[in-house]
């Protein structure tokens, strides 16, 4: 053994082709060395690039899972939104029905009202025209009240050809055109003052103007106030 080493030794010193091939023996056993490190890196490199995959697709898989998820609760919501609208749409529908037929069955009922009202109001003032013929004849002293009936064919009054009627009271030679109302507007008041232009021009005579009544309102007041119209009320 020591012979030989003695014997590559001198090879080595002297020989400088084996000197060589050994010197590269020598390196290509490092070089296979190296590789195999390198190799075992690159082993565990693509094994931690392999697990990142894996964690990566179960990540990937979790998120559509979620947004699986998410789609179904936004398609319930969607359809929990739908029905929601279709059920106020319903009572959308049901209100306006019944505000219709409430304002159908109001519309009815101030027709039923009013109809009643105009019966019960013109009774009313019939019997309280009737009454107030006595207490007429006795404040003004006749003994008696006469109704004036006229055909209008002018319109003088009404604004077309209509039969006028009023009271008339005649005292010595005062003509007294006397309106008995249950209740005075200045509508009223205006007509039997258009009443007394009438009566001027077809009797030649111009008559004073009186109502008589337990109600006339404040414009009632202003208008026989402007046209000279004599009121006799407790207002």
């Amino acid at each position: 053994m020591i012979e030989l080493k003695k014997k590559l030794i001198s090879l080595l010193k002297e020989d400088e082709e084996f000197r060589l091939v050994v010197v590269g023996l020598i390196g290509y056993s490092e070089v296979l060395k190296r590789l195999d490190r390198h190799e075992e890196e690159m082993r565990r490199v693509w094994e931690s690039i392999e697990k990142l995959r894996e964690d990566f697709l179960i990540f990937v898989k979790e998120q559509e899972k979620r947004w699986e998820e998410n789609n179904r609760r936004w398609e319930e919501n969607s359809r929990r939104w739908e029905e929601t609208y279709k059920r106020f749409e319903v009572i959308e529908n049901e209100l306006k029905r019944l505000r219709e037929d409430f304002n159908r069955a109001f519309e009815s009922l101030s027709r039923m009202v009013d109809a009643l009202g105009a019966r019960l109001g013109i009774i009313a003032e019939g019997s309280f025209r009737e009454g107030m013929r006595g207490v007429v004849e006795e404040v003004f002293g006749v003994g008696e009240v006469r109704r004036w009936v006229y055909y209008d064919d002018k319109g003088e009054v009404l604004g077309y050809p209509s039969v006028i009627e009023v009271d008339l009271l005649i005292r010595d030679r005062t003509h007294v055109l006397v309106e008995v109302k249950a209740s005075t507007s200045d509508s009223d008041v205006s007509k039997l003052w258009r009443v007394g232009k009438l009566y001027e021009r077809v009797v030649g005579v111009k008559p004073e103007l009186v109502i008589i009544t337990p109600f006339i309102d404040r414009g009632g007041l202003r208008t026989a106030k402007e046209l000279g119209v004599k009121v006799y009320t407790k207002t």
